[in-house]
């Protein structure tokens, strides 16, 4: 079993639990789905090239994205053309079928666990990147208050130093997760925090180090600059830091997630997703775009504003809830 993969089997345990909370925070997207899918086949008895066409559209519209839209409609050609005929009430069934099938293709790793198995010298550590406004602070904060709950000790590195707002944000988010954050002065050299907060979490016994960093999407030389120093300045402490990368999107901004996604796995690398804001927009199509395009493991979703409203991904409950 995978490092912290407890927690995914929690959520494996509570399967209605988690169906209603996706159902809840899918509805905008999946009313749009539905309807624009009602459209595409009306009058229609046949899954035809017209349907096709319309489909096509329904994907695109819908912030799946061009490549990964063109990809699926492929695979539905295929079996048209296998099948010979395929009536449009299957159509639904298919598309979570073969959606799901993609999905499987990019999740790389153990379904909801984006901790690989590896033996680890000191704590796990999840370096998080994302601009400013994806919910990168308040995903830590959840983060680090779930696996607080599930008895681990986790430590918080503020190296947010530009924005005197994240660091005050993670404070209390520390506070309330119960939680230890590790900070200095705004201004204050990233790569500087991230090294006193592994250092404190090694000598303590942490399970888990959390290490925020800067949202700004300056040019990506500086952005690479100043993750590469981050990351070799953890691996003084712990060898093989950061563990995991993982990058924050915002799931309302549709296709301006997947520039920010461009951006950040060419100026470091991105091991995992988490996708936050599903619950307010009618964009969730874009989380299978994302994952297929980048081919990285979406890890978390975010559909709503409580704690437990950050939820490991399942791509097959994902499917479902957004085509059943």
């Amino acid at each position: 079993m995978g490092l912290f993969d407890f927690f995914s089997k929690k959520d494996q345990n509570h399967n209605n639990e988690e169906k209603e909370i996706l159902d809840r925070g899918l509805e905008k997207t999946k009313e749009g789905v539905f309807s624009k899918l009602a459209r595409a086949v009306a009058g229609k008895s046949r899954v035809d090239d017209e349907v096709l066409d319309n489909l096509e559209e329904v994907l695109i519209t819908s912030d799946v994205g061009v490549e990964t839209t063109v990809g699926i409609i492929r695979r539905i050609e295929a079996r048209v053309a296998r099948d010979k005929y395929m009536n449009v009430a299957e159509l639904n069934a298919i598309l979570r079928e073969e959606i799901a099938a993609l999905l499987e293709e990019n999740q790389t790793s153990a379904e909801g666990g984006f901790f690989r198995e590896k033996t680890i010298d000191g704590p796990c550590v999840i370096m998080v990147v994302g601009v400013n406004g994806v919910g990168k602070t308040t995903t830590i904060g959840k983060l680090a208050a779930q696996w607080v709950k599930a008895g681990k000790k986790v430590y918080i590195g503020a190296a947010d130093t530009f924005r005197a707002a994240a660091i005050d944000q993670l404070a209390v988010w520390g506070e309330r997760a119960g939680a230890t954050l590790v900070r200095q002065e705004m201004g204050s050299d990233p790569a500087s925090v991230a090294f006193d907060t592994l250092t404190s979490a090694k000598a303590n016994g942490a399970d888990i180090v959390l290490i925020d960093t800067a949202g700004r999407l300056h040019n990506k030389i500086g952005l690479m600059n100043e993750l590469t120093k981050i990351r070799n300045v953890m691996q003084k402490v712990v060898p093989d830091a950061p563990h995991e990368v993982m990058l924050v999107l915002d799931g309302s901004t549709g296709q301006n997630a997947f520039e920010q996604a461009k951006q950040f796995t060419q100026a470091t690398r991105v091991t995992s997703l988490a996708i936050t804001k599903l619950d307010g927009t009618a964009k969730g199509g874009m989380v299978i775009g994302i994952s297929d395009r980048f081919k990285i493991p979406v890890v978390y979703i975010g559909v709503g504003e409580g704690i437990n409203d950050l939820r490991t991904f399942n791509r097959q409950t994902f499917v479902n809830s957004l085509f059943g």
